[in-house]
Protein backbone atom coordinates (compact mmCIF):
# COMPACT_ATOMS: atom_id res chain seq x y z
CA UNK A 1 0.00 0.00 0.00
CA UNK A 2 1.17 2.74 -1.38
CA UNK A 3 -1.31 5.81 -1.10
CA UNK A 4 -4.01 6.47 2.05
CA UNK A 5 -7.55 8.05 0.99
CA UNK A 6 -8.93 10.01 3.52
CA UNK A 7 -12.10 10.69 4.46
CA UNK A 8 -14.43 12.86 7.04
CA UNK A 9 -18.38 12.59 6.81
CA UNK A 10 -21.65 13.13 8.83
CA UNK A 11 -21.85 15.74 11.05
CA UNK A 12 -19.15 17.62 12.48
CA UNK A 13 -17.14 16.73 15.34
CA UNK A 14 -14.49 18.65 17.75
CA UNK A 15 -11.27 16.76 17.33
CA UNK A 16 -11.69 15.67 13.70
CA UNK A 17 -8.83 17.55 12.21
CA UNK A 18 -6.80 15.80 15.30
CA UNK A 19 -7.59 12.61 13.42
CA UNK A 20 -6.22 13.78 9.93
CA UNK A 21 -3.14 15.34 11.72
CA UNK A 22 -2.53 11.59 13.41
CA UNK A 23 -3.19 9.76 10.22
CA UNK A 24 -0.81 11.77 8.22
CA UNK A 25 2.28 12.26 10.31
CA UNK A 26 2.13 8.47 11.24
CA UNK A 27 0.78 7.78 7.32
CA UNK A 28 4.13 9.91 6.09
CA UNK A 29 6.47 9.75 9.09
CA UNK A 30 6.36 6.13 10.03
CA UNK A 31 5.28 4.12 7.32
CA UNK A 32 6.51 6.56 4.04
CA UNK A 33 3.29 6.74 2.45
CA UNK A 34 1.32 9.35 0.54
CA UNK A 35 -1.87 10.62 1.84
CA UNK A 36 -4.64 11.86 -0.18
CA UNK A 37 -7.67 14.00 1.60
CA UNK A 38 -10.83 13.31 -0.17
CA UNK A 39 -12.70 16.52 -0.03
CA UNK A 40 -16.69 16.97 1.08
CA UNK A 41 -16.80 13.48 2.23
CA UNK A 42 -17.36 10.81 -0.63
CA UNK A 43 -18.60 13.16 -2.72
CA UNK A 44 -15.59 14.40 -4.01
CA UNK A 45 -14.91 11.48 -5.67
CA UNK A 46 -17.79 12.06 -8.18
CA UNK A 47 -17.78 13.93 -11.41
CA UNK A 48 -14.61 16.06 -10.82
CA UNK A 49 -12.92 15.03 -8.02
CA UNK A 50 -11.85 17.12 -5.04
CA UNK A 51 -8.69 15.86 -3.35
CA UNK A 52 -5.35 16.83 -1.92
CA UNK A 53 -2.27 15.51 -0.57
CA UNK A 54 -1.89 16.13 2.65
CA UNK A 55 2.04 16.40 4.29
CA UNK A 56 2.86 17.02 7.56
CA UNK A 57 3.31 20.86 6.78
CA UNK A 58 -0.42 20.84 6.01
CA UNK A 59 -1.25 19.14 9.52
CA UNK A 60 0.89 21.78 11.26
CA UNK A 61 -1.81 23.73 14.50
CA UNK A 62 -4.47 21.08 13.60
CA UNK A 63 -4.44 19.47 16.87
CA UNK A 64 -6.77 22.54 18.91
CA UNK A 65 -8.74 23.34 15.58
CA UNK A 66 -12.33 22.18 15.45
CA UNK A 67 -14.38 21.07 12.32
CA UNK A 68 -12.49 19.15 9.75
CA UNK A 69 -10.18 20.71 6.70
CA UNK A 70 -11.82 18.50 4.38
CA UNK A 71 -16.04 19.30 4.75
CA UNK A 72 -18.21 17.22 5.10
CA UNK A 73 -21.38 15.60 4.01
CA UNK A 74 -24.28 13.96 5.34
CA UNK A 75 -24.56 10.31 2.63
CA UNK A 76 -24.69 12.75 -0.43
CA UNK A 77 -25.38 10.78 -3.77
CA UNK A 78 -24.29 7.45 -2.06
CA UNK A 79 -27.59 7.10 -0.50
CA UNK A 80 -30.95 7.14 -1.78
CA UNK A 81 -34.45 6.92 -0.15
CA UNK A 82 -37.53 5.47 -1.56
CA UNK A 83 -40.90 6.57 -1.16
CA UNK A 84 -41.58 3.71 1.76
CA UNK A 85 -38.54 5.12 3.52
CA UNK A 86 -36.30 2.35 1.68
CA UNK A 87 -32.59 3.20 1.96
CA UNK A 88 -30.60 2.51 -1.50
CA UNK A 89 -27.62 2.87 -2.07
CA UNK A 90 -26.80 3.27 -5.84
CA UNK A 91 -24.08 0.97 -7.45
CA UNK A 92 -23.47 3.70 -10.28
CA UNK A 93 -22.53 6.36 -7.57
CA UNK A 94 -19.78 3.58 -6.20
CA UNK A 95 -18.51 2.18 -9.23
CA UNK A 96 -17.61 6.08 -10.01
CA UNK A 97 -15.89 6.55 -7.34
CA UNK A 98 -14.00 3.41 -7.48
CA UNK A 99 -12.88 4.00 -10.92
CA UNK A 100 -11.50 7.55 -9.41
CA UNK A 101 -10.06 5.98 -6.38
CA UNK A 102 -8.22 3.68 -9.28
CA UNK A 103 -7.15 6.66 -11.43
CA UNK A 104 -6.02 8.59 -8.32
CA UNK A 105 -3.70 5.67 -7.49
CA UNK A 106 -5.49 5.32 -3.87
CA UNK A 107 -5.01 2.13 -2.90
CA UNK A 108 -7.17 2.33 0.79
CA UNK A 109 -9.07 4.36 2.62
CA UNK A 110 -9.36 5.65 6.51
CA UNK A 111 -13.25 6.95 6.85
CA UNK A 112 -14.01 8.76 9.49
CA UNK A 113 -17.75 8.93 10.49
CA UNK A 114 -21.24 7.31 12.24
CA UNK A 115 -23.29 4.64 11.47
CA UNK A 116 -24.37 6.15 8.31
CA UNK A 117 -20.63 6.94 6.47
CA UNK A 118 -19.35 3.89 8.13
CA UNK A 119 -22.85 1.95 6.40
CA UNK A 120 -21.05 3.43 3.13
CA UNK A 121 -17.31 2.61 4.34
CA UNK A 122 -18.21 -1.03 5.02
CA UNK A 123 -20.30 -0.69 1.02
CA UNK A 124 -16.36 0.07 -0.55
CA UNK A 125 -15.41 -2.56 1.59
CA UNK A 126 -17.79 -5.24 -0.29
CA UNK A 127 -16.56 -3.77 -4.02
CA UNK A 128 -12.66 -5.01 -2.54
CA UNK A 129 -11.45 -1.36 -1.65
CA UNK A 130 -9.60 -1.69 1.96
CA UNK A 131 -11.26 0.42 4.34
CA UNK A 132 -10.74 1.35 8.18
CA UNK A 133 -13.27 3.13 9.82
CA UNK A 134 -12.79 5.50 12.79
CA UNK A 135 -16.12 6.11 14.97
CA UNK A 136 -17.25 9.79 15.20
CA UNK A 137 -20.17 11.13 16.88
CA UNK A 138 -20.53 13.32 19.81
CA UNK A 139 -23.77 11.25 20.31
CA UNK A 140 -21.58 8.43 21.63
CA UNK A 141 -24.02 6.26 19.96
CA UNK A 142 -21.70 3.58 18.08
CA UNK A 143 -21.86 0.41 19.21
CA UNK A 144 -18.74 -1.37 19.93
CA UNK A 145 -16.85 1.47 21.25
CA UNK A 146 -16.67 2.93 24.70
CA UNK A 147 -16.36 6.22 23.49
CA UNK A 148 -16.18 8.39 20.47
CA UNK A 149 -14.44 11.47 20.35
CA UNK A 150 -16.10 14.45 20.11
CA UNK A 151 -18.69 13.25 22.86
CA UNK A 152 -16.41 14.58 26.20
CA UNK A 153 -15.77 17.99 23.99
CA UNK A 154 -19.60 17.89 24.13
CA UNK A 155 -20.26 16.88 27.62
CA UNK A 156 -18.21 19.75 28.93
CA UNK A 157 -20.18 22.50 26.92
CA UNK A 158 -23.56 21.11 27.93
CA UNK A 159 -22.48 21.02 31.18
CA UNK A 160 -21.08 24.57 31.48
CA UNK A 161 -23.97 25.39 29.90
CA UNK A 162 -26.11 24.20 32.89
CA UNK A 163 -23.92 25.57 35.39
CA UNK A 164 -24.86 29.03 33.54
CA UNK A 165 -28.81 28.05 33.35
CA UNK A 166 -28.91 27.06 37.50
CA UNK A 167 -27.52 31.25 38.20
CA UNK A 168 -30.73 32.76 36.36
CA UNK A 169 -33.32 29.96 37.27
CA UNK A 170 -32.54 30.44 40.67
CA UNK A 171 -32.18 34.53 40.31
CA UNK A 172 -35.42 34.35 38.89
CA UNK A 173 -37.39 30.89 40.25
CA UNK A 174 -38.00 29.78 36.83
CA UNK A 175 -38.17 26.32 34.96
CA UNK A 176 -34.95 26.52 32.77
CA UNK A 177 -34.90 23.82 29.86
CA UNK A 178 -31.83 23.01 28.10
CA UNK A 179 -32.55 21.03 24.60
CA UNK A 180 -29.46 18.56 23.88
CA UNK A 181 -28.49 16.59 20.98
CA UNK A 182 -29.44 12.94 21.05
CA UNK A 183 -32.08 11.90 18.11
CA UNK A 184 -31.91 8.30 19.41
CA UNK A 185 -30.11 7.78 22.37
CA UNK A 186 -30.07 9.93 25.60
CA UNK A 187 -26.28 9.90 26.47
CA UNK A 188 -25.31 13.84 26.38
CA UNK A 189 -28.43 14.41 28.40
CA UNK A 190 -28.02 11.89 31.38
CA UNK A 191 -24.11 12.42 31.73
CA UNK A 192 -25.01 16.46 31.21
CA UNK A 193 -27.46 16.21 33.54
CA UNK A 194 -25.91 14.42 36.18
CA UNK A 195 -22.97 16.80 35.95
CA UNK A 196 -24.59 19.65 35.96
CA UNK A 197 -27.16 19.16 38.77
CA UNK A 198 -30.38 18.62 36.86
CA UNK A 199 -33.62 18.07 38.34
CA UNK A 200 -34.97 16.59 35.60
CA UNK A 201 -33.29 14.18 32.59
CA UNK A 202 -35.74 13.04 29.45
CA UNK A 203 -33.83 10.72 26.98
CA UNK A 204 -35.31 8.46 24.20
CA UNK A 205 -34.51 5.11 26.04
CA UNK A 206 -37.15 6.28 28.96
CA UNK A 207 -40.58 7.29 27.64
CA UNK A 208 -41.82 10.52 29.48
CA UNK A 209 -44.90 11.97 30.93
CA UNK A 210 -45.83 15.83 31.19
CA UNK A 211 -47.29 14.81 34.67
CA UNK A 212 -44.21 13.22 36.03
CA UNK A 213 -42.38 16.32 35.21
CA UNK A 214 -45.10 18.69 36.95
CA UNK A 215 -45.20 16.53 39.30
CA UNK A 216 -41.09 16.95 40.07
CA UNK A 217 -41.36 20.40 39.71
CA UNK A 218 -44.38 20.83 42.33
CA UNK A 219 -42.38 19.03 44.68
CA UNK A 220 -39.22 20.55 44.68
CA UNK A 221 -41.68 24.00 45.30
CA UNK A 222 -43.13 22.50 48.42
CA UNK A 223 -39.54 21.43 49.72
CA UNK A 224 -38.45 25.68 49.00
CA UNK A 225 -36.62 25.35 45.68
CA UNK A 226 -38.61 27.68 43.52
CA UNK A 227 -36.39 27.21 40.44
CA UNK A 228 -35.78 23.84 38.13
CA UNK A 229 -33.38 22.78 35.93
CA UNK A 230 -34.54 20.43 32.71
CA UNK A 231 -32.52 18.52 30.16
CA UNK A 232 -34.27 17.06 27.15
CA UNK A 233 -32.27 15.03 24.74
CA UNK A 234 -34.02 15.87 21.00
CA UNK A 235 -35.36 12.88 20.48
CA UNK A 236 -37.13 11.98 24.03
CA UNK A 237 -40.43 11.11 23.26
CA UNK A 238 -43.70 11.21 25.43
CA UNK A 239 -45.36 7.92 26.81
CA UNK A 240 -47.58 8.30 23.75
CA UNK A 241 -44.63 7.66 21.32
CA UNK A 242 -44.57 10.87 19.33
CA UNK A 243 -41.76 12.74 19.02
CA UNK A 244 -40.93 16.79 18.00
CA UNK A 245 -39.82 17.74 14.23
CA UNK A 246 -38.56 20.62 12.91
CA UNK A 247 -39.27 19.41 9.49
CA UNK A 248 -41.98 17.16 8.00
CA UNK A 249 -43.10 15.89 4.94
CA UNK A 250 -41.19 16.05 1.52
CA UNK A 251 -38.65 13.76 -0.12
CA UNK A 252 -36.54 13.97 3.32
CA UNK A 253 -37.57 10.75 4.84
CA UNK A 254 -35.35 11.83 7.54
CA UNK A 255 -36.72 14.73 9.18
CA UNK A 256 -34.89 16.78 11.50
CA UNK A 257 -35.79 16.41 15.02
CA UNK A 258 -36.15 19.36 17.40
CA UNK A 259 -38.63 21.57 19.35
CA UNK A 260 -39.04 19.32 22.43
CA UNK A 261 -37.81 21.84 24.85
CA UNK A 262 -40.47 24.42 23.72
CA UNK A 263 -43.30 22.17 23.70
CA UNK A 264 -42.23 21.81 27.45
CA UNK A 265 -41.92 25.18 28.32
CA UNK A 266 -45.44 25.21 26.96
CA UNK A 267 -46.90 22.54 28.66
CA UNK A 268 -45.15 23.36 32.06
CA UNK A 269 -46.13 27.10 31.97
CA UNK A 270 -49.80 25.89 31.60
CA UNK A 271 -49.61 23.13 34.05
CA UNK A 272 -47.78 24.49 36.76
CA UNK A 273 -48.12 28.26 36.26
CA UNK A 274 -44.58 28.60 36.58
CA UNK A 275 -42.38 30.82 34.37
CA UNK A 276 -40.37 28.66 32.13
CA UNK A 277 -37.74 29.28 29.53
CA UNK A 278 -36.10 26.96 26.74
CA UNK A 279 -32.42 27.10 25.64
CA UNK A 280 -31.57 24.76 22.86
CA UNK A 281 -27.73 24.42 22.43
CA UNK A 282 -27.54 22.84 18.94
CA UNK A 283 -24.49 23.01 16.77
CA UNK A 284 -22.53 25.06 19.71
CA UNK A 285 -22.04 21.07 21.38
CA UNK A 286 -20.33 20.31 17.62
CA UNK A 287 -18.26 23.56 16.72
CA UNK A 288 -15.01 24.98 18.76
CA UNK A 289 -11.31 23.12 20.17
CA UNK A 290 -11.72 19.64 21.64
CA UNK A 291 -10.38 19.04 25.05
CA UNK A 292 -7.73 16.98 26.30
CA UNK A 293 -9.37 13.89 26.18
CA UNK A 294 -10.98 13.94 22.83
CA UNK A 295 -7.52 15.05 21.50
CA UNK A 296 -6.00 12.09 22.92
CA UNK A 297 -8.49 9.46 21.76
CA UNK A 298 -8.38 11.16 18.35
CA UNK A 299 -5.28 11.02 18.21
CA UNK A 300 -5.02 7.40 19.17
CA UNK A 301 -7.83 6.49 16.33
CA UNK A 302 -5.56 8.21 13.71
CA UNK A 303 -2.53 6.33 14.45
CA UNK A 304 -4.12 2.95 15.00
CA UNK A 305 -5.92 3.35 11.60
CA UNK A 306 -2.71 3.36 9.79
CA UNK A 307 -1.28 0.55 11.15
CA UNK A 308 -4.06 -1.70 10.30
CA UNK A 309 -4.07 -0.50 7.20
CA UNK A 310 -0.55 -1.03 6.58
CA UNK A 311 -0.61 -4.70 8.45
CA UNK A 312 -3.32 -5.84 6.05
CA UNK A 313 -6.39 -5.44 8.28
CA UNK A 314 -9.66 -4.99 6.48
CA UNK A 315 -13.18 -3.66 6.60
CA UNK A 316 -12.95 -3.15 10.70
CA UNK A 317 -13.28 -0.40 12.95
CA UNK A 318 -10.64 1.44 15.31
CA UNK A 319 -12.41 1.50 18.80
CA UNK A 320 -11.68 2.10 22.57
CA UNK A 321 -12.32 -0.59 25.17
CA UNK A 322 -11.58 -0.72 28.60
CA UNK A 323 -8.51 2.03 27.94
CA UNK A 324 -7.12 -0.45 25.08
CA UNK A 325 -7.26 0.53 21.16
CA UNK A 326 -8.89 -3.14 19.73
CA UNK A 327 -10.27 -3.48 15.73
CA UNK A 328 -14.17 -4.67 15.80
CA UNK A 329 -15.59 -6.04 12.55
CA UNK A 330 -17.11 -3.26 10.68
CA UNK A 331 -19.75 -4.91 9.60
CA UNK A 332 -20.74 -5.67 13.04
CA UNK A 333 -19.95 -1.99 14.00
CA UNK A 334 -22.91 -0.67 12.24
CA UNK A 335 -25.26 -3.12 12.75
CA UNK A 336 -27.07 -1.05 16.10
CA UNK A 337 -26.28 1.74 17.79
CA UNK A 338 -25.67 1.74 21.48
CA UNK A 339 -28.19 3.12 23.45
CA UNK A 340 -28.64 4.52 27.53
CA UNK A 341 -29.91 0.80 29.56
CA UNK A 342 -32.98 2.16 31.38
CA UNK A 343 -32.03 -0.34 34.28
CA UNK A 344 -28.48 0.81 33.78
CA UNK A 345 -26.14 2.69 36.60
CA UNK A 346 -25.94 5.81 35.31
CA UNK A 347 -30.17 6.21 35.29
CA UNK A 348 -29.92 4.47 39.07
CA UNK A 349 -27.43 7.14 39.85
CA UNK A 350 -30.16 9.73 38.75
CA UNK A 351 -32.44 8.59 40.73
CA UNK A 352 -30.51 7.81 43.59
CA UNK A 353 -29.63 11.27 43.86
CA UNK A 354 -33.43 12.58 43.39
CA UNK A 355 -33.24 13.17 39.59
CA UNK A 356 -36.75 12.79 37.55
CA UNK A 357 -36.37 11.00 34.41
CA UNK A 358 -40.12 11.59 33.42
CA UNK A 359 -41.12 8.04 34.12
CA UNK A 360 -45.14 7.50 34.30
CA UNK A 361 -44.27 4.94 36.50
CA UNK A 362 -41.73 6.80 38.87
CA UNK A 363 -42.84 7.01 42.82
CA UNK A 364 -45.15 10.18 42.67
CA UNK A 365 -45.19 10.47 46.69
CA UNK A 366 -44.58 13.34 48.35
CA UNK A 367 -40.98 13.32 50.24
CA UNK A 368 -39.81 14.83 53.49
CA UNK A 369 -38.38 17.87 52.82
CA UNK A 370 -34.84 18.39 54.13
Amino acid sequence: MKTIGLVTGGGDAPALNAVIRAVVKTGVGEYGVRVIGIEDSFEGLLGETRTRELTPVDVRGLLPRGGTILGTRNKGRFVQYKPDGEVVMPESSFREAIQNLERLGIDGMIVLGGDGTLAIAAEFGKYGIPVVGVPKTIDNDLAHTDLTFGFLTALDIATEALDRLHTTAESHDRVMILEVMGRHTGWIAIHSGLAGGADVILIPEIPFSIDAVCHKIRERERCGSDFSIIVVAEGARETTGEQRYLTQGGSDVSARLGGIGYYLRDEIEARTGKEARCVVLGHLQRGGSPNAFDRMLATSFGAYAVRCLMQGDRDVMVALHASDIITVPLAEAILGIKTVPPAGGLVRTARDVGVSLGAPDEPQMDVECE
